[in-house]
Parts: structure tokens; C-alpha cells; sequence
């Protein structure tokens, strides 16, 4: 369904005599730099809002013709089949360095990666980290879900302490294979980043939010400003073995205690982040405590 919408509540008479709405009201449409396809993302994947949202971010800069997104390799490996404008495929954590290339090459252009947390954190972090040291006005769009998704559920280097996985069985274990990486807190403190900050999409109002920092993201790379990124805390309801609603409700007991939402940096704002005293508070007890079982509770 490509729009919805509402009848008007005036109306005229027809030749017949009969009352008919004169208008009508769109409520809902489908942003024209998504394309009009179905996806293959699981049910309570939250993949398809966080593109929307990007689709809409574009429509309301008036940038599809510029805009150039790069494809991680994982779940949104895809991706370029889902927005109506100019994509590249990278290899596995390659996304910064593609787009790195794009944007010197051709610098009024508008260039996105779409990453998640295997793609980014682990096989990619060294490009990640380069690229915002470097200040590459890129946006990073980054997908938090604390798992390996498309590959069968394997821990990431962003799965939390306990939690259990495909080769974590007995939980991660801090001690053998160290803590989680929280990917704002560790760019935010290089000078080439000019924003970063992590929200969620579990709700209408963190919706809204993450359009919000998903704007700012943009106008900041087009402002030339440096390196901005926006992670998602995100759920995997089949790989964590929950329903969509038992996700949600996972991801707002255990992850986002352990990766507060808040900006980080934004140097406009010139100071760092909200979210970052929070993180402090919240990492003693978050890694203190099992994040439990998310290979379903049958």
C-alpha cells in the first residue's frame, strides 16, 4: 500500500441529491525514495521503520538525486533493493571505505553507510574507526542488535555480558572474550566526529527521535562539518528466539541499560554528551548482571 487516507467531512450534493466527501486527506504514504517492494527482513525486524525512516530523511531534504547509500554485508545486505536511489555494494566492513571513495571522488554528493553491528564493530571496526579519525563527511547508519543476524545468531562483538548465543552457550563471558563495544563512546572522543548519538525505534515518540538525529546526521555531512553517526538500539526476534513483542520488551530490560540512548557528541552543541554520564552509571550494574538467555524460553 503505497498511501492512505481519509475522507474529508464536507461534502456536496451529487446530481442525485447525495452527500459526497469533495476531498480527501493523505494520513500515511509511502516516501518516495523507498521503493515499493516487500522485504525479506523477519517479522518484528525493525530494519524496515529504521529504512523509512532514512527514505524520509532524503524526501525531506530534496536529496535523492544526490544521495549514494553503501551496503553492509549481513541482514541489510539488501538494502539496495529497498531505497529508490543510487547504492553500492562493499565487501564485509568495507562500507567506510567505500563510501570514503565515493565522497572524494565526488564530494557534493550525499553518501550513507547502512551497517550492522557484525559489519561495523567487528570485521569493519578498523575502517570505522579511520574513517571518523579522518572526519570523512560520511553518515553511518548503524544497527545495534547485539547478534550475529543473517549467519544464525553468533555473539557480536556488541552481544552483552551473559547473554547466550549460538557460541556463546553458557553467556559471554567477560573474562575469556572481554565486554561489548559501545560504538558512540568510542567515537565520540575522536576530534574528526562532529555527531553521534544512539537511539532506539520501539515507541512512536523514539521513532520520531531517531528521524530527528537521522536529519541532523545528514545536514551535518552536507554542512561539511566531519563524520556523524546515528546508532539504533535494534531487536532480532528469531535470532533471540522471542516474539516481536518479547524483543522489544528484551532489548528494553538489557540493552538499553548497558548503551543509554543520548547524544554524544554534537559540535554545534559543544560539549559531549548526555548520554555519556549515563553510560558510566549504567555500566557497573549492566555488566555485573547476566543479560540472560535470548535463545527463547520455550
Amino acid at each position: 500500500m503505497s498511501a492512505i487516507t481519509e475522507k474529508d467531512t464536507t461534502t456536496s450534493e451529487d446530481a442525485a441529491g447525495t452527500d459526497k466527501p469533495t476531498s480527501t486527506r493523505v494520513l500515511f504514504s509511502r516516501p518516495k525514495s523507498l521503493s515499493e517492494v516487500s522485504t525479506h527482513y523477519c517479522p518484528g525486524c525493525t530494519h524496515g521503520i529504521v529504512h523509512r525512516l532514512v527514505a524520509e530523511v532524503v524526501d525531506q531534504l530534496g536529496i535523492e538525486g544526490k544521495t549514494i547509500g553503501v551496503c553492509p554485508v549481513g541482514c541489510s545486505v539488501l538494502a539496495y533493493n529497498y531505497f529508490d536511489f543510487d547504492m553500492a555494494q562493499a565487501a564485509h566492513g568495507r562500507a567506510p571505505a567505500v563510501a570514503t571513495g565515493i565522497k572524494r571522488a565526488l564530494p557534493d554528493r550525499v553518501v550513507f553507510t547502512y551497517q550492522g553491528d557484525g559489519d561495523l564493530a567487528s570485521i569493519g571496526m578498523a575502517e570505522t574507526v579511520h574513517a571518523a579519525l579522518r572526519g570523512e563527511k560520511i553518515t553511518v547508519i548503524f544497527i545495534n542488535n547485539a547478534i550475529y543476524g543473517m549467519t544464525g545468531g553468533q555473539m557480536a562483538p556488541t552481544s552483552l555480558p551473559g547473554q547466550v548465543t549460538q557460541t556463546s552457550p553458557y553467556g559471554r563471558d567477560i573474562e575469556t572474550v572481554g565486554y561489548p563495544v559501545r560504538v558512540c563512546e568510542l567515537l565520540a572522543d575522536l576530534e574528526g566526529v562532529a555527531f553521534a548519538q544512539r537511539v532506539t525505534v520501539d515507541t512512536p515518540n523514539n521513532v520520531r527521535a531517531a528521524r530527528r538525529a537521522i536529519r541532523k546526521a545528514f545536514d551535518y555531512q552536507i554542512e561539511g562539518l566531519g563524520y556523524s553517526i546515528v546508532e539504533v538500539i535494534s531487536t532480532c526476534p528469531t535470532n533471540w528466539g522471542f516474539t516481536p513483542q518479547e524483543a522489544l520488551e528484551w532489548m528494553r530490560q538489557n540493552m538499553l541499560p548497558y548503551y543509554p540512548l543520548g547524544v554524544y557528541k554534537d559540535v554545534k552543541a559543544g560539549a559531549a554528551a548526555s548520554g555519556a554520564a549515563a553510560s558510566g552509571a549504567a555500566a557497573s550494574g549492566a555488566s555485573s548482571a547476566a543479560a540472560g538467555s535470548t535463545e527463547g524460553e520455550d
